[in-house]
């Protein structure tokens, strides 16, 4: 079996030298580097996770929190593609992920499991309450924090793109299918609509804003069904997640009306089924993969007892397609 001994020889460097590249110190040349790698390649070298983990004092494991409300656990397109996002640059580093799931809050069994399983790090999908990890160096995506350690989209300003562009379209009565009030992103993404409808001189009857739940398709066909039985029916929607904006759209298509002729709807997402859907859906971009992979490198910090980095929000971007028309 190949040693780290048998590594140093070939490439020429010491053993300290080999070591260090196997674990991503920072401090060897790149020409070291390449020469212990190139060596690695040419025996065929697996690292002993046993050996490795004693060697320093790392479990080599992170374990990835993920919440259950949806149904869909970790299929639901946004906790993937973070997800996905966050374990391309882990993996870069020789980490291995443990998933974990929980219901609407991070429960101390949960705690528990984390600990007993010894892992370095955590992350936080889409955390609710007190979330804490205690000692765990721990990130959190979709949770505002005072101290450093979240990473999220900005929610406000997606909303503020979403409500303007309609506005440059002649819609003057715009209603908000929203998501669970208890959720940090639909509280921000509900704000923006607020202040930006507020700073445009808009009205916002009570009814106008629907609660459509955890993002769920179901929640927002519920929610348009409401909205189109208002009297002083919207003209369009501004929907906080794409799945409750394909909701809205069959509902509206099953009530023989058209989109966008008769309502335009904006969801937030973009999933990659919004492009495709009849008609493809306007929408604000999450960068998905930049979130996972901003939170693998604060929690790699975090791991490594390096200075903590500030809170990060991700730029969201406004995705013009064809379920938003003039009025």
């Amino acid at each position: 079996m190949t040693t780290i001994y048998d590594i140093a020889k070939r490439s020429g460097y010491s053993i300290t030298t080999v070591s260090k590249v196997l674990n991503n110190y920072t401090n060897v040349s790149q020409k070291a580097k390449k020469s212990v790698l190139d060596a690695i390649e040419e025996l065929g070298y697996t690292p002993n996770s046993s050996a490795r983990t004693l060697a320093t004092n790392k479990s080599w494991m992170i374990g990835v929190v993920f919440a259950e409300h949806l149904g869909v656990g970790i299929a639901h397109p946004f906790f993937s593609e973070v997800i996905e996002g966050f374990k391309k640059h882990i993996e870069l580093y020789n980490y291995d992920l443990l998933f974990v799931s929980r219901d609407m809050g991070l429960k101390q069994e949960t705690y528990k499991h984390l600990k007993h399983r010894g892992v370095d790090g955590v992350m936080v999908i889409q955390s609710e309450g007190d979330d804490s990890v205690s000692s765990i160096p721990t990130v959190y995506i979709d949770r505002p924090l005072e101290k450093p350690g979240s990473v999220y989209s900005d929610n406000r300003q997606g909303s503020k793109l979403a409500v303007e562009y309609l506005f440059e379209l002649g819609h003057r009565k715009i209603a908000h299918i929203a998501g669970d009030t208890k959720i940090f992103s639909a509280i921000e993404r509900a704000k923006g609509y607020k202040e930006t409808m507020e700073k445009l001189n808009l009205s916002v009857p009570d009814e106008y804003i629907v609660n459509g739940n955890f993002f769920s398709y179901e929640g927002g066909r519920e929610a348009m069904i409401r909205l189109l039985s208002l009297q002083d029916r919207p003209t369009a929607v501004v929907v906080a997640g794409d799945h409750m904006a394909l909701g809205a759209i069959k509902v509206i298509k099953e009530a023989g009306l058209k989109v966008p002729d008769d309502i335009s709807i904006i969801g937030f997402d973009d999933i990659a089924v919004a492009q495709h859907i009849d008609p493809p859906l306007t929408t604000i971009r999450q960068d998905k993969d930049l979130i996972g992979r901003q939170a693998a490198i604060m929690l790699l910090n975090k791991i490594d007892h390096k200075t903590d980095d500030p809170t990060k929000i991700i730029p969201v971007q406004l995705i013009k397609r064809e379920s938003c028309s003039r009025v």
